[in-house]
């Protein structure tokens, strides 16, 4: 679209990645579910091969109606180009498999999504990756843990569960000063709250199952680079990027595709090989979730900041943690790096303690009990037993977990029925 740039959020919301289909004049995205495509000639098969041609080839590489896709995440998040994977954990080690290896290390917030800190306790470590944690909050931790090795920098907009926003320029100030990318989750963001490309983030990834889509339907995740870092400078350090890859008799990535290197590599060398593309029907699917997102996160953020007021002032309730209220640790911060609201997310603390946020879990109607956030819906669960249930007591600590936390995604219901749903199982 021409000028996109100049258009508002919300249109681009509905409008880039799309227009009238080439063969039919359908107004709505194709769902090209197909596994491959035809060559016009041998010639363009060899030249797509080589990656001089970024013709189709396979949907496992890449597919319009993913591509769509790709192209409108890469506008929100103010990016040049995005990759589209089966799940946000998708995008992680898309990006990680081609930033990362044997022998690196990376340095990650301690307050992340549990499945991020087994991801790279455990998976990544399997493959020769050093997962170094430090201080969320402590812009000189990280310092002190990079080192020549370090192939990225790692936290999240606004942290699950602890829901602290970090200092994310004074973050990248040091992960720059130090020749490495700062890589940010905006999952709890998501770009119509957040833009950490615009805060000196490099590389941003979300999941975008949560609020992106919205309904807890569809699977997806999103790796979106704005081609800023100068991957060029370090070939040693990157070499998948930078110095001539193998895998493509020599192609340098930064050379051939300028600064949309990092996304083509992870594309090219990440879910070609891995295969956790994302499929196209999930891609549509998503796109119709993005048409909304706006209008969705402006709801999100006025009921959650109901729900956690009301919950701050609960006989039953130790503590509230949420982004908005002036309480917070991170309140300014927040205030900061977030445009439009605090986000659909509350951590509460019960007096009963562990036990107490177990029944919590299990009293409510309204609000579904399960391992998902960012549902239309209302949904609760117990981090310490389910999603952090991982991580050993002094980890759990580290990211923000206490037993008595309950952590609530706050949906779009009128959020009297909410309230009185919170009331009715406490």
């Amino acid at each position: 679209m021409n000028d996109e740039a100049k258009l508002g959020f919300g249109t681009r919301c509905l409008h880039v990645g799309q227009g009238p289909d080439s063969e039919t004049g359908a107004a709505a995205p194709p769902i090209y579910q197909t596994s491959s495509y035809e060559f016009p000639d041998a010639d363009t098969a060899a030249a797509r091969y080589a990656l001089e041609d970024e013709g189709n080839v396979y949907s496992r590489i890449s597919n319009p109606t993913v591509r769509a896709l790709e192209e409108r995440l890469a506008s929100l998040e103010g990016g040049v180009d995005a990759l589209a994977t089966a799940a946000g954990m998708g995008a992680l080690d898309a990006a990680t498999s081609v930033l990362a290896e044997t022998g690196d290390n990376v340095v990650c917030a301690s307050s992340v999504y549990g499945g991020t800190h087994g991801y790279l306790s455990h998976t990544a470590a399997r493959r020769g990756i050093e997962a170094r944690f430090v201080d969320t909050l402590d812009p000189e931790a990280y310092a002190e843990a990079i080192d020549e090795n370090t192939a990225y920098v790692h936290c999240e907009t606004v942290a699950n569960p602890a829901l602290v926003t970090p200092p994310f320029e004074e973050i990248a100030r040091v992960a720059h000063e130090r020749d490495t990318p700062l890589f940010i989750d905006n999952t709890f963001g998501t770009p119509a709250l957040c833009r950490p490309l615009e805060h000196g983030a490099d590389i941003v990834w979300n999941s975008t199952t949560k609020w992106i889509h919205g309904s807890g339907t569809t699977l997806g995740g999103i790796l979106v680079a704005d081609g800023s870092f100068p991957f060029e400078d370090y070939p040693e350090k990157y070499p998948e990027i930078a110095a001539p890859n193998p895998a493509f008799n020599g192609v340098t990535f930064t050379e051939r595709f300028g600064d949309r290197a990092l996304t083509m590599a992870a594309r090219q060398r990440g879910t070609r090989s891995l295969g956790d593309q994302q499929s196209p029907f999930d891609a549509w699917a998503t796109m119709q979730g993005v048409e909304t997102l706006p209008l969705r996160m402006e709801r999100h953020c006025e009921n959650a900041m109901a729900v956690a007021e009301h919950l701050a002032d609960h006989p039953a309730v130790s503590w509230v943690a949420y982004p908005g209220l002036e309480s917070h640790e991170t309140h300014d911060l927040a205030s900061k790096y977030l445009d439009g609201g605090y986000g659909g997310m509350i951590a509460v603390g019960l007096d009963g303690g562990f036990e107490a946020a177990k029944r919590l879990c299990e009293g409510t109607e309204v609000a579904k009990f399960l391992a998902n956030i960012g549902d239309a819906r209302t949904l609760v669960v117990h981090p310490a037993s389910t999603t952090h249930a991982q991580l050993s007591a002094d980890e759990q600590r580290a990211s923000g977990v206490a037993p008595e936390m309950v952590r609530l995604s706050v949906g779009i219901e009128n959020v009297d029925d909410i309230i009185a749903d919170l009331e009715g199982a406490l």
